[in-house]
Formats: structure tokens, sequence, C-alpha cells
């Protein structure tokens, strides 16, 4: 367990106050609430961009934008950003895809995908899969490109391996899962211990975010929850997770489940930080340590020798 520091649990607090509610309202109007709310300030993910290149894709492209280091190396990390499948944008994720593209080093592809309400599942896993087809018909190959994502794009990763594993494409070298989302059904454990402790998020509010991206009888679609689904034949996993989280659980079961069917799966627990922690590298200590970790698992997994 690593122990948190004054300044994470003082931003803890903050959110607390701020941001964490119940019921954040009808779906549009949640959107709207996720949308002022979540991600990254515009101050923030300037600061984060010094020293890198952020590069807007061509329009025949898929949406998205690159980000690149001063001398990024041919591994390739493809970014899924958080925000409960309603709200956010690579923009809004820029200090962790920046600061992953400089400690890796790597190129970073971080993709637009379609939001709900407006477009529920499985839009954003349909756009998902097209970013990574995509990557690799431009010539990347596999074994180069490491998947990442944080909450709700935490649980799109793996999402995403499986339809990948499932589809036949070849997988990628590994990938990294900051707190993910892999239970719409909100049925783990810690869903109940940690209410009142996790610093963002409510089982309600949980509950109302699934809702907008997916119908019940959709949430134990492999899909949409990811945990439901078979979980061998993976890439190797690095998992990330705060001990106060509601989401404590979905990391956990992911990971237990993983080493049961004879994969590789690496998890780490982080008391006391607030859910998606890394998205303010350069505010709390624990950010930076934790994307170094990140970077650290992808340089060692993508230049692994293939068996």
């Amino acid at each position: 367990m690593i122990a948190s520091s004054l300044r994470a649990r003082l931003v803890a607090q903050l959110i607390r106050v701020l941001i964490r509610r119940r019921d954040w309202g009808p779906p549009e109007a949640l959107a709207r609430r996720a949308r002022r709310w979540l991600g990254a300030s515009p101050p923030l993910q300037w600061l984060s961009s010094f020293g890198i290149t952020v590069t807007p894709t061509e329009s025949d492209h898929p949406p998205g934008e690159w980000i690149v280091p001063r001398a990024p190396t041919s591994r390739t990390i493809l970014y899924l950003h958080g925000g409960g499948y309603v709200a956010c944008s690579p923009s809004t994720h820029r200090p962790v895809t920046a600061t992953l593209a400089r400690l890796t080093p790597a190129r970073v592809f971080a993709p637009v995908y379609r939001l709900a309400p407006e477009f529920p599942y499985p839009a954003a896993l349909d756009d998902a899969e097209a970013a990574y087809q995509w990557l690799l018909n431009s010539g990347v190959s596999h074994r180069d490109i490491a998947l990442a994502g944080d909450s709700a794009g935490g649980g799109l990763a793996l999402a995403l391996l499986l339809r990948a594993r499932d589809r036949g494409l070849p997988l990628p070298a590994c990938a990294v899962l900051f707190s993910p989302w892999t239970d719409l059904t909100v049925s783990g454990a810690s869903a109940r211990d940690n209410d009142g402790k996790c610093a963002l998020c409510r089982p309600e509010s949980l509950s109302q975010f699934a809702r907008c991206y997916a119908r019940p009888d959709e949430w134990h679609d492999a899909g949409a929850s990811p945990l439901f689904g078979r979980l061998d034949g993976l890439p190797p996993l690095h998992i990330q997770v705060g001990d106060t989280e509601l989401l404590l659980d979905d990391a956990k079961r992911v990971h237990d489940k993983v080493q049961s069917c004879g994969g590789e799966s690496e998890l780490l627990v982080y008391a006391g930080v607030f859910h998606g922690w890394q998205i303010l590298d350069g505010v709390v200590p624990e950010a930076r340590t934790s994307l170094q970790q990140a970077a650290d698992f992808i340089a060692t997994q993508v230049d692994r020798p293939a068996t």
C-alpha cells in the first residue's frame, strides 16, 4: 500500500465539497455537470504541453490528437480518456498523456470517441476499435502498442482487448488501467464499503452514469462491463487504484480473474488518493509516481522480446 501525501488529502477534500453528489440529475443535466467539472482545467492542459508536440489528426483519419515528445521511440500508446462515458476529451487528459509521452518515451494517440447520452453503448467501443485498427493499418506493429485508459477509459481499454481478441486482431504488447470502471452493475463490495470514503463517487451517481451509457439489460455485456467477459488470452496488465475508491473491487476482481486464467496482471493500490489522481500531475506527487510506474511497465513490456 502506497501512503497518501498531504496535498492528495487536501485535493480529495476539495473534490468532496465541490463535485461529489449522490444525484447528478437526468441524463442531459448529468452530462452538462460532468462536462463542466470533470477533466483537467485549460491552464493545466497548457502547462503539461511544454516540450510536447500536440497535433490533431487529419480529417480523413479517426479524430483525436498525437502527443509526441522530443525524442520518441517506436513505442506507441493508445490512450482512452475517462469521464464516465459522458464527458472529457483528449485535451482534458493531456496532463496524463503528455507525461506518459515524456516518461516512456512514446508517441501517444488519444482518440476522440463519441459520448453518451447522445451516443450510447457501443458507440465508444466502436470508436476505440476503429482507432486501434487504424494504428495497425497505418503500419504500427501491435508489439509496439500499449493500451491505456483511466476510469471509464480503463474499462473501455479492457473491453477493446476482449473485442480485439475475439475478432482475431493482433493484440497490443500490454495495457495500463487506471482505476478502471469494469462493472456497470456497481456490484463490487467496495461500492458499499467505500461509500462516503470515495472523494468523487457515490454508488447512486455511478448507476446514473451507467444508465446514460447503456441500457440496464446491456450492463452484463462484456463490451460494457468487461469484468463479466472471458479474461484469458490477454496481454500483461498493469492496474492502479485507490483504496478508498468505489471502483477498488472493479480493479481487484479483474486482477484476480486474469491471474486465475493464467494471465499476467500486476495491481498497485494507493492509500488515500482520489479517483483519477493521475490527471493532477504536477499538483499531487502521487500522480508522477503513478505515471512513472506505468511508463516503466510499458517500456518493459513493449521492449520484451517476442516469444
